[in-house]
């Protein structure tokens, strides 16, 4: 692959290995597909050299940052520009997307790491503690860590959730270039210009091992997904450890000169290089790597299991899915003050639209970045996981459906449900089909459209009553892993909406959780900002307003209390306000902020009308639900 200058950052996309991007001293970013010769896309609008990029895990997005501090976010499948993001004053070392949500992880020259939010062109972080500069980055899989390597010699560990500097590892002798983190255990790898690659423990804080090599520094690492072992790029070669004891145990001559990024994919391992102009691929067949010390036959015992020896030390080291460890020893960091947060400007407006992607080859585009097979790279954007269970009946290839958590793509596996069992049918005076409730009330004894004898396996025998546990507890447990799923992805978006709440403002955390587009996590937030009304916005009304009328609309019945009890607090206080801002005769002169309070004051008036709507169809119902209804329309009646 030939670049039209210098080429000075390659990356690969993690998610379908068959992805390249490219960036050189022409200030431009080239998209290329493995198997294609020529580029597909080409992304303009940088002014000096592309330093730094990086694919989002879904390849949807790609981040490029360039020498002179700027950062600028693409998104591929609608091939435009999505944020300028300005705020380092030195080149853009390092690069990483957050493994759920819309965020990103930046360090650079000027030692600073800051961490940004897409949607909002927000910086959340700024971390400072390196002292020169950040050359890796990386997120934990939980999301809640991000691990930076600098020239500083050191490896730093931060807490995203506590917003502060955990630890810092020590012990390298020289820059260390990169970073990564183990797929499932409390486990990190850093490899530097020493020519050492270090394991260290996240919970105790503490090298596990130490591997020397008398080649060239390590330039690039990564985990087998499985975690059985770390791959290592040194020049011209790869090779395999282990950790627990260190060992080498395999070298693979690759010849691909100063190896940039690599990729695992079909159990190919994937390679990339660059010189001058010139990119190169190269594939190594991981079938036929040796992933574990080979054992010669009969030297173990039959009664003797054999261990696997990347995996000796998994018994007693944490995974991600965990609570997230403390350090007794907090550092010190610096949190972005309000002066340091970024707002959109005419400037950066204009810098969006003087960028541009130009589409070098349509057919190719299509085929990677616009699919027509049934499987979309994009989830339709639905509520991801309802909190209790449906009370429509659904069929066995319904009941478990791809869902979709903070911008991060996760698919359930699917579970084969039992046949329903045949029953004969049976003719009454009365309905067949039994009445649901239009709305499934908060508080009951037994969930709604779930009888716990279709979880049990039929019995064949009329007069066979007992069952076997066994048996029984296989049918009840089907679905087992499939609700983990689901409850560890809802703790991790609130987990990502209380981080972004302790370190901003109550409106940013509020549109990071209209984002995770999930109605659970929008009520759970709107639960506990409603129990202190001081804390209501008129900012905060324009957010809400579209997600209440979502909440009046739900079946479940603490989805519609918290969306009467949000509107009634939006109505009698600033009700008034609306209405008086609007009947109020324009103003002499220029005054902007006012005319951003009248803007914000229309919209809500254009939302209320819409739930004035949906109020008053609902009013006509009996009970609680009907009299908080009609108590609202009587509240809204300053609409008319």
């Amino acid at each position: 692959m030939a670049h039209s200058s210098n080429v000075s950052s390659v990356v690969l996309g993690k998610g379908s290995g068959r992805m390249l991007a490219t960036g050189g001293d022409d200030c431009r970013v080239n998209i290329w597909s493995l198997n294609k010769p020529n580029c597909i896309m080409t992304l303009t609008g940088h002014t000096t050299p592309i330093e730094s990029l990086q694919v989002n895990p879904n390849e949807k997005l790609i981040v490029a940052g360039s020498r002179s501090g700027s950062i600028r976010v693409w998104d591929l499948e609608a091939a435009k520009v999505l944020r300028t993001l300005p705020g380092h004053k030195a080149n853009i070392c390092s690069l990483h997307f957050h493994p759920f949500g819309s965020f990103v992880a930046s360090g650079s020259l000027d030692t600073n790491i800051k961490l940004w939010d897409v949607r909002r062109k927000g910086c959340i972080f700024t971390f400072k503690g390196h002292t020169d500069a950040v050359r890796c980055l990386r997120f934990s899989p939980d999301g809640k860590w991000v691990a930076s390597a600098a020239d500083d010699h050191t490896v730093k560990l931060w807490d995203l959730t506590a917003g502060k500097l955990m630890f810092e590892f020590t012990g390298h002798t020289g820059p260390v270039n990169v970073v990564e983190f183990h797929p499932n255990e409390y486990l990190l790898a850093s490899g530097s210009s020493d020519r050492t690659v270090r394991f260290w423990d996240l919970e105790k804080f503490q090298v596990v091992s130490c591997i020397e090599e008398e080649v060239t520094p390590v330039r690039c690492v990564l985990f087998n997904p499985d975690g059985c072992c770390l791959y290592s790029g040194f020049q011209d070669t790869l090779r395999v450890y282990g950790w627990e004891p260190e060992r080498c145990f395999d070298v693979v001559l690759v010849n691909w000169g100063k190896v940039a990024d690599l990729s695992i994919s079909n159990n190919q391992l994937i390679g990339v290089s660059f010189a001058q102009s010139t990119v190169s691929s190269f594939v190594v067949d991981l079938s036929r790597v040796p992933k574990s010390d080979s054992v010669p036959p009969g030297l173990l015992r039959d009664d003797q299991p054999l261990m696997p020896p990347g995996h000796a030390g998994a018994s007693l080291r944490r995974i991600y899915d965990r609570s997230s460890t403390s350090c007794s020893k907090p550092q010190r960091m610096k949190h972005n003050s309000e002066s340091e947060r970024h707002s959109p400007s005419s400037e950066d407006d204009r810098d969006e639209k003087e960028s541009k992607a130009e589409i070098q080859n349509q057919e190719d585009y299509k085929e990677i970045f616009q699919p027509k097979n049934a499987i979309c790279r994009t989830p339709p954007r639905s509520e991801p996981f309802p909190a209790p269970p449906e009370d429509e009946p659904v069929t066995a290839k319904e009941a478990v459906k791809p869902s979709r958590a903070v911008d991060v793509q996760t698919s359930l596996p699917k579970q084969e449900l039992p046949d329903p069992v045949q029953r004969p049918l049976v003719v009454s005076s009365s309905s067949l089909a039994r009445a649901e409730p239009s709305v499934i009330p908060a508080a009951r004894n037994e969930p709604i459209g779930l009888k716990a004898s279709d979880f049990l396996p039929a019995v064949k025998n009329q007069s066979q009553t007992e069952l076997v546990d066994e048996e029984a507890m296989s049918q009840i447990r089907k679905g087992h892993e499939t609700m983990c799923a689901v409850l560890t992805s809802r703790l991790k978006n609130l987990h990502a909406v209380r981080a972004v709440w302790s370190t901003s403002d109550i409106k940013n955390s509020l549109d990071s959780a209209v984002a995770i587009s999930d109605l659970s996590v929008v009520v759970d937030l709107l639960n506990i900002i409603n129990q202190k009304a001081s804390l209501w916005k008129l900012d905060l009304c324009t957010i809400v307003l579209p997600q209440i009328e979502k909440l009046l609309q739900s079946k479940y019945e603490s989805y519609v209390q918290t969306g009467c009890t949000s509107l009634k607090l939006i109505l009698q206080r600033f009700l008034p306000l609306i209405t008086d801002i609007l009947a109020a005769p324009p103003s002499v002169g220029v005054d902007i902020s006012r005319e951003e309070r009248l803007q914000k004051c229309e919209l809500c008036y254009k939302q209320l009308k819409n739930i004035s709507n949906v109020v008053k169809d609902k009013s006509g119902l009996s009970g609680r639900h009907g009299s908080a209804f009609r108590e609202l329309l009587l509240l809204m009646a300053a609409l008319e």
